[in-house]
């Protein structure tokens, strides 16, 4: 199988961003405009370069708006009214996540744009994005994608506002969304628009989603339509009803494999969301297609010395897969990728080694070969008739399948011939480790310790707690003890001291004060002292999601402990990180509030000594007077004009007291607050 490309010519130039590099191409029109969040960097790692590329490929012009002022749509005309239609995406991450924090705090950068700069693009950017489209250039078809459209096409918990929110399909009005990995399908949508077809005429499409409008025909059972349709329940009903969301989630998760995925039909009203089933994965011809394309592997030259953070994470990388059939009910992953892991061939791999070896300022070292997870490659069901019918969300947890291929062959194949090429001095491994199938290859693992990693070896065991982790649908935590001691195992074998950097979550799901406090014994126990931690972020789609919205488990609809209150998240971060001394009080006043005061002191087990460092005093210091600054701020939220606090407060009508200003969200340059 084939996507029908054209051959790959190297050295060919980025895609137009601008009228002038159209110009300067011979183009009088173009065909596709893509508009994306993300600075545009000609990689495949970035999605807008990918897709751009893919396009081109076959045959279309195409030019990419990256980064656009969304005040008003002249930007959009940059490159007259595109043939074809405008892809809009927010970028390689929901917006919210890539502008707020867990506590809903604005981020200080931003990743993906020019010199980590904020301010790039607005909240909901894909919303914004497809309303200023349609403002440019009335009648132009669009089509939205990337993960905020993909993870919101049906009703969905949205935790900054903390709503269910409508597909996004209503709010954008696209007349199209692809969800997943869409080379294929952005393909398939670029050559039926080319040959006269409208977007109506394309909505037989896999891995599309549309609306029904108001003034369409909205069929009373689904399945007399489409046979095998579901129905799901109604936006009203699962905004109001926490079980009829429950239900919504575990459907929609219950049918994500694309070999026996069923239409699915979610009513809004007077209209409806229409969402067929994932696009089929990509083989391995197809796979090497897409990664072979010319990129330059560099950020566009129009953005000079200026510094994308997340480009020079991944600048010498190599993807050799995608896709992860571990399902972690946290994680974005499995929802978008799909849980059928996409490999490319070996020969495609070193080609590209190759390549990168070649280009100027490679100092010799692969950062990474891997994808989502590193050592999935090539792993499939054995048995292809079962995975037509499965519809098992992880294929890993509560236990490994028996029918699931853990051959870490062929990706030892790949290391070896990796670190061959000529120009490569080392290949690293910087994707986390799945470690429950690494254990199951010693031999792996020894290959790994000796040649791939750089000192420190990313694993995520993520929590200790059996009712947590079961939640998180991961291994349990002696999995993680026993794989720490097999790779400093290994490492000594190979000569050297290396060490495992685990990630660990607080204020998932299950986790309570009472959790985190075992947790943080275990880390003390075993002399972890984890550095990154991840406070959860309930993301849309996500099953963990869910729960948090909930309270439930939506597959099992039993009750489960959550943690929502600022105060709380903050106790469960500060007791991961139990050994940093400006975390000493709070880590103090989540033990006397679970009754655990022997664990103050100086014992074995204790987390924090008897009495507070001198840098907890500093901090406690610094943080009241950061406090009372902003109390009696009249700049401040909390005692600025109309909020009912500090000297500003308003003179209320009939003696009532003035309510708060609603906020405006993240909003850069924008008038008033």
């Amino acid at each position: 199988m084939s996507l029908a490309l054209a051959s790959p010519s190297r050295g060919t130039p980025p895609l137009p961003t601008s009228r002038a590099e159209m110009t300067a191409r011979g183009w009088d029109e173009v065909d596709v405009v893509f508009v994306t969040g993300d600075a545009y960097v000609d990689h495949p790692s970035f999605a807008n370069g990918l897709l751009a590329r893919l396009l081109e490929a076959a045959g279309f012009r195409v030019a990419v708006l990256a980064q656009p002022e969304w005040q008003s749509c002249e930007p959009w005309r940059e490159f007259g009214r595109p043939r074809l239609f405008f892809g809009v995406s927010a970028g390689n991450m929901d917006s919210m996540i890539n502008h707020y924090t867990a506590n809903r705090k604005v981020r200080n950068d931003d990743a993906y744009s020019p010199g980590g700069a904020i301010g790039r693009r607005p909240d909901r950017a894909t919303l914004a994005y497809c309303q200023r489209s349609r403002e440019a250039f009335p009648g132009v078809p669009i089509v939205a994608g990337g993960v905020e459209a993909s993870l919101r096409r049906l009703a969905h918990y949205d935790y900054w506002s903390d709503t269910v929110r409508r597909s996004i399909l209503l709010d954008a009005k696209a007349d199209l969304v692809v969800f997943g990995m869409g080379e294929r399908t952005i393909l398939e949508i670029a050559r039926g628009l080319a040959a006269g077809r409208t977007p109506k005429d394309l909505r037989d499409l896999r891995g599309v989603a549309y609306r029904l409008g108001a003034s369409e025909p909205i069929p009373p059972d689904p399945g007399a339509w489409w046979p095998g349709a579901l129905e799901l329940p109604p936006y009203e009903q699962v905004a109001a009803d926490i079980l009829a969301f429950c239900e919504l989630t575990r459907i929609a998760h219950l049918e994500t494999n694309p070999h026996n995925a069923r239409r699915l039909v979610q009513r809004h009203g007077r209209e409806a969301v229409v969402v067929n089933p994932p696009a089929l994965p990509l083989v391995e011809q197809e796979m090497d297609e897409v990664y072979g394309l010319p990129f330059t592997r560099r950020p566009h030259p129009g953005y000079g010395a200026a510094r994308i953070p997340a480009f020079e994470v991944v600048q010498h990388s190599v993807q050799i897969m995608r896709g992860c059939f571990g399902g972690c009910t946290f994680c974005s992953i499995t929802a978008h990728e799909g849980r059928i892991i996409q490999s490319r061939s070996k020969e495609s791999i070193v080609t590209e080694i190759g390549l990168l070896a070649k280009q100027p300022g490679f100092k010799g070292t692969v950062s990474d070969i891997g994808g989502p997870t590193a050592n999935m490659y090539q792993m499939r069901c054995t048995r292809p008739e079962v995975e037509a019918k499965c519809r098992r969300l992880s294929c890993v947890h509560p236990t490994v399948c028996k029918l699931l291929g853990t051959d870490h062959g062929p990706l030892k194949e790949v290391m070896r011939e990796a670190r061959s090429v000529e120009g490569v001095k080392r290949v690293l491994v910087a994707s986390g480790v799945r470690m429950d199938l690494a254990r199951r290859d010693p031999d792996y693992l020894q290959e790994l310790a000796a040649h791939h990693v750089g000192g420190h070896l990313k694993v995520a065991p993520e929590h200790t707690d059996p009712e947590v982790l079961r939640l998180m649908k991961k291994p349990s935590a002696d999995d993680y003890v026993a794989f720490d001691r097999e790779f400093r195992a290994a490492s000594r074998r190979a000569g050297k001291k290396q060490y495992t950097v685990p990630y660990f979550i607080a204020s998932h799901p299950g986790s309570g004060v009472e959790e985190m406090i075992d947790l943080a014994v275990f880390l003390k126990r075993n002399g972890y002292k984890p550095d990154q931690v991840q406070d959860f972020i309930p993301s849309p789609f996500d099953i963990a999601a869910c729960m948090y919205h909930t309270g439930l488990d939506p597959m099992t609809k039993q009750p489960v402990k959550i943690a929502k209150g600022l105060r709380n998240r903050r106790l469960q971060r500060a007791l991961l990180q139990f050994f940093k001394p400006e975390n000493w009080f709070e880590v103090r006043r989540a033990l006397l509030e679970a009754g655990r005061q022997d664990l103050i002191g100086a014992g074995c087990d204790c987390l924090i000594p008897d009495r507070p460092p001198p840098e907890a005093i500093d901090g406690r210091r610094r943080e009241a007077t950061r406090t009372f600054t902003e109390q009696t701020s009249g700049d401040h939220i909390r005692g600025g004009p109309g909020t009912g606090q500090g000297p500003h407060q308003p003179v209320a009508a009939r003696g009532k007291r003035a309510r708060p200003r609603k906020s405006v969200g993240y909003r850069p340059k924008r008038s008033g607050r």
